[in-house]
């Protein structure tokens, strides 16, 4: 099977992104980087975001896109999907749900009803819905990881998983494990990797186990690895092309 695209998620230049998000979208681009997963659209218009896109040669397949829980959710999701169609968007992904620490069946229960709402307007709308995870999700709930209970209380046709293989590590899992359960069910990946102290490392410099990994990856069919870090030893663009370089070498780009 055809290896999946690597990607970076923008975040992971959130301050170049402050400065000159157009002119962030053009860096990454020269450093070899064909797709990109956004996350904020720092005021740029649809239109002129698909523009420069175009002109640089870079897709961006995805967006990390937040639900504001203190406003209505079928608002805010048709606005956002207003932009994400403009754009040409093709996967619509929830980056983060506060379900605590110490989450209760009626805590995901709540999750899983607020997401399928979201859900319900995005897939009718012509785009996927997914969910990307942080390491709390794999809190266990009546033994059983809270992320599983929402999986299977929403419908495969309504959410799919971004599955951050750091945060799954961190959360006390095996990242190709749960990419190998949930195959058919993970389109995109987050690779990120942390240091044994929980701090950011750059792909290859942490605790993930990345040959089993994107074995995993590889053979259930995912499409795309994204690359996020948030926290950096050198610059974030060099973070960046670190990250790339440690892809390619590995005959992957």
């Amino acid at each position: 099977m055809a290896k999946p695209q690597v990607g970076i998620q923008m975040y992971s230049v959130r301050d170049m992104c402050a400065e000159d998000f157009l002119g962030a979208i053009r860096q990454i681009a020269g450093i070899g980087y064909r797709n990109i997963e956004l996350a904020g659209y720092y005021g740029v218009s649809a239109s002129e975001l698909k523009a420069t896109l175009a002109d640089v040669g870079v897709n961006a397949p995805s967006a990390h896109i937040g639900l504001d829980l203190k406003q209505p959710i079928a608002d805010q999701v048709k606005k956002q999907l207003e932009y994400a169609l403009e754009l040409g968007l093709k996967r619509y992904i929830v980056p983060y749900y506060p379900l605590g620490d110490n989450p209760t069946e009626d805590d995901v229960a709540k999750m899983a009803s607020i997401l399928e709402e979201a859900a319900a307007i995005v897939t009718e709308g012509g785009l996927e819905f997914g969910y990307h995870n942080h390491a709390f999700e794999f809190k266990k709930v009546n033994g059983t990881p809270a992320i599983d209970l929402l999986l299977a209380r929403v419908s495969p046709k309504l959410l799919f998983a971004e599955f951050d293989l750091g945060w799954v590590k961190v959360g006390g899992e095996d990242p190709a494990a749960y990419v190998k359960k949930y195959a058919g069910r993970v389109p995109v990946v987050h690779a990120k990797d942390f240091k044994a102290d929980g701090s950011d490392a750059e792909i290859g410099k942490g605790s993930v186990d990345w040959d089993s990994a994107l074995a995993a990856v590889e053979e259930v069919g995912v499409e795309y690895v994204i690359i996020e870090q948030e926290q950096y030893e050198v610059s974030s663009l060099q973070s960046a092309k670190n990250n790339l370089e440690w892809f390619k070498n590995r005959g992957w780009n």
